[in-house]
């Protein structure tokens, strides 16, 4: 079993900046890659990031690269999620994932957190 605990939500105003954070327990953060995904109220939950297990590779949505950055510190067992110039649409709850696979899909992650916040007023 892995624990993921999410935090760094907030309520933020359009053109900031926020760093989300998820810190991993119980099995050995190194053996899994890393996601985030996101879900906006009445919509599916969405693909936002991928890490692999070393943090050489990442993968992004398409329409978040440039804003987003995935990142991750095996000896903090931790992975980050920072946002830049975030905009109303980006408002959602924020999911990290862990997963034997870097992928986009939601289905292939095997542990995940409770979620945080993230609200960007206009």
């Amino acid at each position: 079993q892995v624990q993921l605990v999410e935090s760094g939500g907030g309520l933020v105003q359009a053109g900031d900046s926020l760093r989300l954070s998820c810190v991993a327990s119980g099995r050995t953060f190194g053996d899994y890659a890393m996601g985030w995904f996101r879900q906006a109220p009445g919509k599916d939950r969405e693909f936002v990031a991928a890490i692999s297990r070393s943090g050489g590779t990442a993968n992004y949505k398409d329409s978040l690269k440039g804003r987003f950055t995935i990142s991750r510190d095996n000896s903090k067992n931790t992975v980050y999620l920072q946002m830049d110039s975030l905009k109303p649409d980006d408002t959602a709850v924020y999911y990290c994932a862990a997963g034997q696979l870097m992928s986009v899909r939601a289905s292939l992650y095997d542990f995940w957190g409770q979620g945080t916040q993230v609200t960007v007023s206009s």
